[in-house]
Order: C-alpha cells, then sequence, then structure tokens
C-alpha cells in the first residue's frame, strides 16, 4: 500500500499526499447538512467502553484487561516488548535476529545483472531481478522447495531514476525500468547456514510486470466496457501495476491486488473531461508521474477510455507453474483492492474478505456460487459468486448486503464488477476510515480489518457523494490514528448475511491527548502507534499489526518513532510493540516458513523522502525495499 503520507511524484516536492493529490485533481464535494455532532462522538466513547462480551473476550476500547487475563497474555506474547526508535534498521526484541532475504535489483538468474548503485539498473536488468517496493507475501512450498511470491507497489521516481538530472523517466529505457519494477517477483528460496536466499535459474522463478498479459475472467470478460483497440474481444488485458496487498487460496494460487491503479492514467487532450465513473475512480488528466502514456498510449485514457475499466481487480496466478497464465477475477469486483482473506465456509462455499483503501469507501465479501473440494479444479469458485458490502449499525450489529442487479438498480452483473463503488452507494454501505487489510482469526472465528486513518472523516463524503459523518465502527472525526474493527458472522457461518461487531483497538497518543484520541485503554505510552495497515494471525492465533503512518515523531505523532509491527492477543487485547522499521520505511507483507521457525516481513521505501536512510546495505548505499527474514536465536518457532 502506497505511504498516503508520501508526496507524490509530480508534485515537485510538494508534501501533498497521494490521495491530497487526487483531491485536487478531482474533488469530492463538501459536507453540508449536518454539524460535525463532536458531542456524538463523546457520547459514542462512553457507548463503546460498554462494549460486548464475546465469551471470556471483553471488548478492550474504555475497558480494563483484568490482572489475570494479563498474565495469561504474558504467557503467549512470548518476547520483550521494544521502545520506538527512529533507528536506520530494524530493531528487534532480545532473543530475535533478521538478515536480509531479497531486495529490490537482486537477480532471479544467473545471467541477471547485479544491482548497480549507480544507475539503479536498465529497463532489461529490471527484467531480470526482483520488483522494486514489496508490499504483500506468501511463501508456498512443496516437499524440500519454497516458492517466495512477493508484490511489487511502485517506484519512487527520485530514486530509481536518480541517475537523471530531472529524477523523472527521460529515455525511452527508463520507461521500459519502471514498467518492469512493478508487478509481482516470484523467487525460490532455500536456507543454508541458517540464511535464506534467492535460488537463482529455478525453473519458479517469474515476473509479471505492467506488460505481461494476463487473462479476464468472471462476469465483466467480453462485456463492452472492457474492449479496447488493442484487445476488442475485451478478454486479455495487459499487465498488472500497484500491486498491494495479497491472498492466498487452499488450492495453492497467489492472489495479488490491484491498488492505486489510477494513478497511471492521464489524458492528452486538455479538452477531454472524465465522465463520473472516471471520477469516482480517481481518473484525471495527470498522473503520479510516471508518464507511462507518452510512450504506451493505453495509458492515454482520452484516446482509450475503457482501458482504466481492466485494472483494479485481484490477480490469481499459479506460483507451481510457471508457464501458466495470470488471472484478473472481475467477479472479486473492481476498486482500490487492499489485500484479500480467503475462508472456506463450514457448508464448502468459498468466502472472500477485501477493503477498498481510499477515504470514505467499503468492506466487501464475496461468496462462491460453487463449493471448494480438496483436488478439484477450483477455478471456477472466484469467477461465479456474489459481491457484498458491508452495512454497520451502531447496535453493534451489521449485514452483507448483496450487489446485484435486482438490488442496485444497476444494468447486468458486468457492470456491478467493474463499477462496483457505484453499487455498493447504491446500496447505503458504511462508509469506511480506509479498509486496509483483512484478517480472519480460525480459531476465534472473528474477521479483524485495519481502518488506517481518515482526514475527511466527519467533514465532508467520499467521491461518490456518500454520508461521511461518523459512525459506529469510525467514531472520530479527522481520525489521524485509525482503528482496528472486529466481527464475528451469526452463527459462526462466513456466508451468513449479519454478524456482531465491535472496535479490537483505537490507535492514539495517550502521551499527548486524554480523550478520544489517546485511544482505548490497551494504548499506552509504551505501544502507541499510528495507521495500523498490514495484518495476520499467526498459527499460535496472535495479530501481527503493521504500520504505515506518520513517522515524523512530532506534533501528535510525538514518541510513535519509524513505522512497526507489532502483536495483539485477540483474547485480552494486550498489544506489545515487536520490531521497528528504518527510517522513511513502511512495514509490510507478513509470511512464514512451513516449518513456521521463520517469519518473512517486507521493508518498503526506506529513505522515500530523500536520502535519509541507506537500508539494508549501509552508508553510501541507495535505500532498497527489501524482504526480511525474521528468527529466534534459541531455533524455536516464531508464530
Amino acid at each position: 500500500m502506497i505511504n498516503k503520507d508520501a508526496a507524490p511524484q509530480e508534485s515537485g516536492g510538494s508534501e501533498l499526499s497521494f490521495d491530497e493529490f487526487d483531491e485536487m485533481r478531482t474533488p469530492a464535494p463538501e459536507v453540508t447538512g449536518f454539524e460535525r455532532v463532536v458531542a456524538a462522538v463523546v457520547s459514542r466513547r462512553g457507548f463503546l467502553a460498554g462494549g460486548m462480551a464475546w465469551g471470556s473476550a471483553a471488548f478492550v476500547a474504555g475497558s480494563t484487561v483484568p490482572p489475570n487475563r494479563r498474565a495469561q497474555a504474558n504467557e503467549r506474547l512470548e518476547f520483550e516488548a521494544i521502545a520506538a526508535n527512529t533507528q536506520d534498521t530494524v530493531t528487534l526484541p532480545p532473543g530475535f535476529s533478521w538478515h536480509t532475504v531479497a531486495r529490490w535489483g537482486d537477480p532471479l538468474w544467473a545471467d541477471g545483472a547485479e544491482f548497480d548503485q549507480a544507475t539503479r539498473g536498465t529497463g532489461e536488468s529490471q527484467e531480470r531481478v526482483i520488483g522494486d517496493n514489496i508490499d504483500g507475501m506468501y511463501v508456498f512450498s512443496r516437499g524440500d522447495r519454497h516458492v517466495l511470491a512477493v508484490n511489487n507497489e511502485y517506484t519512487n521516481n527520485d530514486i530509481i531514476h536518480a541517475n537523471r538530472q530531472s529524477k523523472k523517466p527521460e529515455a525511452p529505457d527508463d520507461f521500459r525500468k519502471s514498467k518492469a519494477a512493478h508487478g509481482i517477483s516470484f523467487a525460490e528460496i532455500s536456507q543454508r547456514e541458517g540464511k535464506w536466499s534467492i535460488v537463482k535459474d529455478s525453473p519458479y522463478n517469474r515476473r509479471i510486470t505492467a506488460d505481461t498479459p494476463i487473462e479476464i475472467s468472471g462476469p465483466a470478460r467480453g462485456h463492452r466496457l472492457m474492449k479496447t483497440a488493442a484487445d476488442p474481444a475485451g478478454t486479455s488485458a495487459l499487465g498488472t501495476w500497484n500491486n498491494c496487498g495479497g491472498g492466498h487460496t487452499p488450492w495453492g494460487t497467489y492472489l495479488s491486488c490491484e491498488e492505486n491503479f489510477n494513478g497511471y492514467f492521464s489524458a492528452s487532450d486538455a479538452t477531454f473531461e472524465p465522465n463520473p465513473d472516471m471520477k469516482r475512480y480517481g481518473i484525471g488528466a495527470k498522473d503520479w508521474g510516471y508518464r507511462w502514456a507518452t510512450v504506451d498510449e493505453r495509458f492515454d485514457f482520452s484516446r482509450h477510455p475503457n482501458e482504466p475499466n481492466r485494472a483494479g481487480y485481484v490477480v490469481e496466478v499459479d506460483p507451481m507453474n510457471p508457464s501458466s497464465a495470470p488471472r484478473k477475477l472481475t467477479a472479486l469486483g473492481r476498486f482500490k483492492h487492499e489485500n484479500v482473506e480467503v475462508v472456506v465456509a463450514a457448508n464448502s462455499q468459498v468466502v472472500v474478505y477485501m477493503g477498498d483503501d481510499e477515504r470514505g469507501e467499503f468492506l466487501y465479501r464475496y461468496v462462491s456460487r460453487g463449493s471448494y473440494a480438496v483436488g478439484a479444479d477450483n477455478a471456477i469458485l472466484l469467477e461465479d459468486g456474489t459481491l457484498y458490502a458491508a452495512k454497520f449499525s451502531e447496535n453493534m450489529r451489521g449485514e452483507w448486503v448483496a450487489l446485484t442487479p435486482e438490488t442496485t438498480g444497476m444494468a447486468s452483473l458486468a457492470e456491478i464488477c467493474i463499477h462496483t463503488r457505484h453499487a455498493a452507494s447504491a446500496r447505503g454501505a458504511t462508509t469506511m476510515d480506509r479498509p486496509e487489510w483483512v484478517a480472519v482469526s480460525a480459531d476465534r472465528n472473528e474477521v479483524y480489518c485495519c481502518l488506517t486513518n481518515n482526514k475527511d472523516r466527519g467533514k465532508k463524503p467520499n467521491r461518490g457523494g456518500d454520508d461521511g459523518r461518523t459512525n459506529g465502527p469510525n467514531p472520530r472525526v479527522g481520525n489521524p490514528f485509525g482503528q482496528i474493527v472486529r466481527w464475528r458472522p451469526d452463527n459462526g457461518d462466513h456466508t451468513a448475511n449479519g454478524f456482531a461487531w465491535e472496535l479490537f483497538v483505537l490507535a492514539g497518543n495517550p502521551a499527548i491527548y486524554s480523550y478520544e484520541f489517546a485511544g482505548s485503554d490497551n494504548v499506552t505510552e509504551q505501544n502507541m502507534f499510528n495507521s495500523p495497515d498490514g495484518l495476520a494471525f499467526d498459527s499460535n492465533g496472535l495479530l501481527w499489526i503493521q504500520t504505515d503512518g506518520n513517522y515524523s515523531n512530532k506534533g501528535e505523532f510525538a514518541g510513535m518513532g519509524n513505522n512497526q509491527m507489532l502483536v495483539g492477543d485477540p483474547a485480552t487485547g494486550e498489544i506489545r510493540r515487536f520490531m521497528v522499521g528504518p527510517r522513511q520505511c513502511e512495514v509490510t507483507g507478513i509470511a512464514w516458513s512451513s516449518d513456521k521457525k521463520t517469519m518473512f516481513v517486507g521493508i518498503q521505501h526506506p529513505g522515500e523522502r530523500g536520502g535519509d536512510s541507506h537500508f539494508p546495505d549501509g552508508p553510501q548505499s541507495v535505500p532498497r525495499s527489501a524482504v526480511i527474514a525474521v528468527t529466534r536465536d534459541d531455533g524455536g518457532t516464531i508464530g
């Protein structure tokens, strides 16, 4: 997920965030007709404090964890919490170590060039190496072979093109390099003398980039809105980019999520006016500085207005079959996908949870029509099913509302899959504070979602004009810190339309604030953080929380230091800081080895704001996004 606090690459060094750049280009209307309901926030804080007991697990916001529960939490969280810091390295608790597994620019094949610190590579060399800005990941194992799948979300122009005086793409090869640095990297990895590294020339090594042919599957395949001059059938797209979080299926495929796809399109025709459908997805005349449309006209939406409709999907890839074609899964909807969490329900239907990472957008669920069977051809399960959007009520209940032609008034299921935001708006879904990673606790049968932050909450609606006022799971005006919501499906059935919800944590700064921005009572001066983003459960049922927020360590973020990774105990609400990342990075992506003795973590965009980091290679080196391996010094399991 792109750091929303980072300056857009076309902004000339301004401090506009990516979202603010989009808003400036296609502003949302201001909220009218209601007050900021500060009094309601006050009463809601008290309402939330009452909580709702789920067995032995009490709601933690505004409550106190009993001493006996804290003792149990101490036994489960088997590490010493660490302090926040602003160092340019990875910090871990005593008894844990880390090493680099793969970095942007590391060769996948023996004929690939090693990373060049001066030029940062060429288009040809980038096509043979690990992509940039690593995000979601997973490790697939078959016998003693282990394949690491990692997303390559985007590039920092002033780093990848620092060999140019403008620090922007200038020559044709710069664009080739930029496009090749995006997408997905597959690398076989092996462990020797306790260290993991890439197995060069493995048959499983593969790059999927912004120029790779990808099949279009599901209801939108062949629809008129998917047809272009290059693909008049509307059945095969070219490339995937801005791949954010990911997921995996029970049948062994990798799911990669296209998020901020809009930032790559631009218009050469200054008189061309984006239509309302384009504006809802942030398509505007200027891109984010990539300028791909100057060398590849499919990114010029004034010439090819349907091309943006072919981006913003979940892409499925079989990591163990490198010759297989990737598929864009239109049945899972089109929006700024953060990650996907796949669950097989008790009746064997496949359920997929997803968030749309933009201020005021929605949470989604997909339920397959067919049932999963071990060893069967399960590909159809992600092509034929029903999309739902979440509606949360103030009484701590919620429901999934179906997005169908009958319920939305839209012409066809294909149009719902292409204009999914419109469908959710038509059903009155609840606007959320940037829903990011979703994770399911198998042992507790609960679903968790990071709501990372939302400066617009209580101030303006989303792009579709939907209600932006505070609501149950999004209770704070101008929310700078974020929260994590969790819900339990009725009767433990993930296909049920009803659920009960509560907040697991409200992030905040209790060193500065004494009220709602102090956070919930499981946030202290010792573990405070902002902008929860990545989320995953380990095999012990513990919740790993990764942050992508403000790392200034100043003002209302004072004491939080660099971005970090924490561990939460869902049963008690206790949260401890486990890792602090290097300067100006995002901690994102998490996976485990099959023996659970290694945890793989992504360190994205260190030094993104210009020269304050040299991670992971030390002084004078170019900062490089990397996958690191975390292990216990005693050789024990970790997660």
